[in-house]
């Protein structure tokens, strides 16, 4: 029975996100550094709250390490975000970046024979596919309650007006529903509002 391959990687060499490690060696302690700026070819995040959109520009500051079981990648990834206040519900932009650490492990390493397959990442001739990484780290770090501003207001209640956008002092008065019968009928008697005001 022919040996079972892993190699999503395999089908598709131009992929932006596979990085060729062979100029790395199998030396221990030897790195290279890789900077990188990938398309994104599905939306990140929570529709109509924060998203990484797709086709935005992922920008990557890696540097990888060799070392005894594989490939040890550091650095960080940074996108622009396309989100709305959960206050207010204003649309507007913003960032992210995340810092992640992930071994890839070599083929046949103590490590690749001691873990399950969801356990660690695995090169796969001799590349590693950086994507599966960098996506789920992007949708951890994004806020699930995005703000336009840390001191936003919000919305009335009332009139579902922006409280930035309301004059000093604006409200709305309530009648209890208990009493609204009684409040029209005084107000029908007396031709003025039960409560004195200059309504």
């Amino acid at each position: 029975m022919p040996e079972k391959s892993s190699s999503p990687m395999r089908s598709d060499a131009r992929n932006p996100w596979l990085i060729d490690t062979r100029e790395l060696g199998r030396r221990a302690g030897s790195s290279r550094p890789v900077n990188r700026e990938l398309p994104l070819d599905t939306a990140l995040g929570v529709p109509d709250v924060i998203i990484v959109p797709e086709g935005a520009t992922i920008t990557l500051d890696l540097l990888l390490e060799s070392v005894v079981e594989g490939v040890l990648v550091t650095g960080t990834a940074s996108a622009s975000t396309q989100e709305h206040c959960s206050r207010c519900l204003d649309p507007g932009t913003g960032d992210v970046e995340v810092e992640f650490t992930e071994l890839f492990a070599y083929p046949e390493s103590t490590t690749e024979e001691t873990t399950e397959e969801d356990e660690v990442s695995r090169l796969v001739d001799d590349k590693i596919d950086l994507q599966p990484i960098v996506r789920d780290a992007i949708v951890l770090a994004l806020p699930l309650v995005p703000l336009c501003s840390e001191d936003c207001a919000g919305l009335c209640a009332g009139c579902g007006v922006k409280w930035a956008d309301l004059e000093p002092g604006h409200g709305h008065e309530t009648i209890d529903p208990r009493w609204a019968a009684l409040v029209e009928r005084l107000e029908d008697t007396s031709g003025e509002p039960a409560d004195g005001s200059d309504r």
